[in-house]
């Protein structure tokens, strides 16, 4: 992967989406959030079965899921180290979003399909950089942080 984001998406849904607004959304958010070039993450489109099959072996839950986000490393934790490439790129992680849940959710919530997977990609991207929503703090924050984004790069 060259440096920057890299965008997968299954082929039965790659006419639906915008893969340059989705690039862009990202770097948008990254650039946000204070992370600079160069940099590395993955974002993946794919079906529910894959993101159940994901969920239960990394999450032990046996359900298809909206977005998971693999992070590669944490800047909370500093006793996490991880060996870092000679490179002096930052590999972030991947965020794979389930796109059936994406426009299931986005029928439920009466809004378009972009704006729902806009806000899936934020939000793993948020976890990447250590937002969580664990308690009813930090997901108020993650959600203000969300809702930024979106209000900064609207669907």
């Amino acid at each position: 992967m060259q440096q920057g984001i890299s965008i997968s998406i299954n082929e039965e849904f790659q006419d639906a989406v915008d893969v340059e607004h989705f690039s862009r959304l990202a770097h948008s958010v990254l650039e946000a959030e204070g992370m600079t070039p160069p940099y590395e993450l993955s974002l993946v489109l794919t079906d529910s079965d894959t993101t159940r099959e994901l969920n239960r072996n990394f999450r032990g839950l046996d359900e298809a899921t909206d977005v998971l986000a693999f992070q590669m490393l944490s800047r909370k934790d500093p006793d996490v180290r991880f060996a870092h490439p000679p490179d002096g790129v930052t590999r972030l992680g991947e965020v794979i979003i389930s796109y059936p849940k994406a426009l299931e959710q986005a029928r439920e919530q009466g809004h378009p399909t972009e704006r729902e997977l806009a806000l899936l990609v934020i939000h793993g991207i948020l976890h990447l950089l250590d937002y969580d929503h664990e308690d009813s703090d930090e997901e108020a924050e993650m959600r203000a942080r969300e809702e930024e984004h979106l209000q900064r790069y609207p669907c």
